[in-house]
């Protein structure tokens, strides 16, 4: 092999450790959610294995048990693919400075980066490479055990305010019987502080770290039936009802907790790269139908809960809050595998992940579903037309 021929191998091992070395470090240390092409594909891939295999799941306990092992299995196996890759780079170096045959450039990498020492070069620019190899080998899973006490405290974070909505709003989560609850048990006047301002700072807390650790939001809840998203989308819909339908003073710390809500899950959609409109007309179409609308108000209304009485206001207002965080919602639900929950999981997009039906489900709607782009055309000519 020439001499160019060598260099170009030497420099396509560097360029390769380098480039995993960035990798890692995007992942794991950046605070922010920086895009990073091996993780997002790893993810995916092993994503795709684990829809193939909860197709043949028979029950919603089956699914939930199959898609628990999936983030933390990723994560096992991130490591081991920064550690191959580093290794194949390695040997093009080791190889470019003289080891031959390339079997022997391939044991000298992987004894100097898992450490073990049993083929130990012997002049300097092959001991240094060496040396290099276990600093970048030890360094990536130095990185991944300090990347993990801080997920699980995220983790931790999230799953309180899971639980809490899990108390006010039952499993699955539903903003109507959160609003009911209260009115039964406490009064409305007690989701100020005891939902909306919790909720408002975790929402904050959310969008920081599950786009800075972007494992994290496909963690599953420890409980089968609770999801971070469904929980959100419960939360956000209880406070969109009481700003639109509900007669009682406004409340601020509703309305903010809206904003701090669809904000969050814009942020950790458009980490995912999933689409959304950034700022949707107040009357654009959405998921929940006014026959759902008028079915929540109906039973809040049995419940003792004040009601506007002009419900055509109420269904605009709530659907100008609801249209904010619809879209982002729903495919939320859909990328994370969310279990069933009324108006969020419920009705997430087919094509992102739905399986065959594992439980009873209310109906679909018969209209298919589109992007916000048609949908906002669809508005537009209608409103010409009116």
């Amino acid at each position: 092999m020439s001499a160019v021929g060598a260099v170009l191998a030497f420099v396509a091992g560097a360029l390769a450790v380098a480039a995993v070395f960035m990798s890692a470090v995007s992942t794991v240390v950046v605070p922010r959610g920086v895009p990073v092409r091996l993780s997002r594909a790893l993810f995916l891939s092993v994503r795709r294995l684990f829809l193939v295999r909860i197709r043949f799941a028979h029950s919603f306990e089956d699914r939930e048990r199959i898609l628990a092992y999936y983030a933390p299995l990723t994560l096992v196996v991130l490591p081991l693919v920064w550690l191959s890759l580093v290794l194949v780079g390695y040997t093009a170096m080791f190889w470019a400075v003289g080891i031959r045959p390339l079997r022997e450039a391939f044991i000298t990498s992987g004894s100097s980066g898992l450490t073990l020492g049993f083929a130990a070069p012997r002049d300097l620019p092959k001991v240094t490479l060496a040396f290099s190899e276990a600093a970048v080998s030890l360094a990536l899973l130095a990185l991944l055990i300090t990347y993990l006490p801080s997920m699980y405290a995220a983790f931790s974070r999230r799953e309180l305010l899971v639980g809490l909505t899990d108390t006010f709003a039952s499993t699955p989560p539903s903003g109507v019987t959160m609003l009911e609850r209260f009115s039964l048990i406490s009064g409305l006047e007690d989701l100020a502080y005891r939902v909306w301002q919790p909720w408002l700072t975790g929402f904050i807390d959310i969008e920081e770290t599950h786009t800075s650790l972007a494992a994290l939001p496909l963690f599953r809840s420890p409980q089968p039936g609770r999801s971070w998203v469904t929980a959100s989308g419960a939360v956000l819909d209880g406070a969109s009802l009481l700003a639109s339908s509900v007669d009682v003073p406004r409340s601020p710390p509703a309305e903010l907790c809206i904003r701090a809500g669809y904000l969050s899950l814009r942020a950790i959609a458009a980490n995912y790269g999933i689409d959304f409109d950034p700022d949707p007309d107040p009357d654009d179409p959405i998921s929940i139908t006014r026959d759902e609308f008028e079915e929540a108000l109906d039973r809040l209304a049995a419940a003792g809960v004040p009601l506007k009485p002009d419900r055509d206001q109420a269904w605009r207002d709530f659907n100008g809050w609801r249209v904010n965080y619809d879209t982002v919602l729903l495919a939320l639900a859909g990328f994370t595998q969310a279990p069933y929950a009324p108006w969020s999981a419920d009705r997430s997009p087919t094509a992102l992940h739905r399986p065959p039906v594992l439980r009873p489900r209310p109906p679909r709607r018969a209209e298919p579903r589109r992007t916000w782009r048609r949908r906002r055309a669809e508005s537009e000519r209608r409103r010409r037309a009116g």
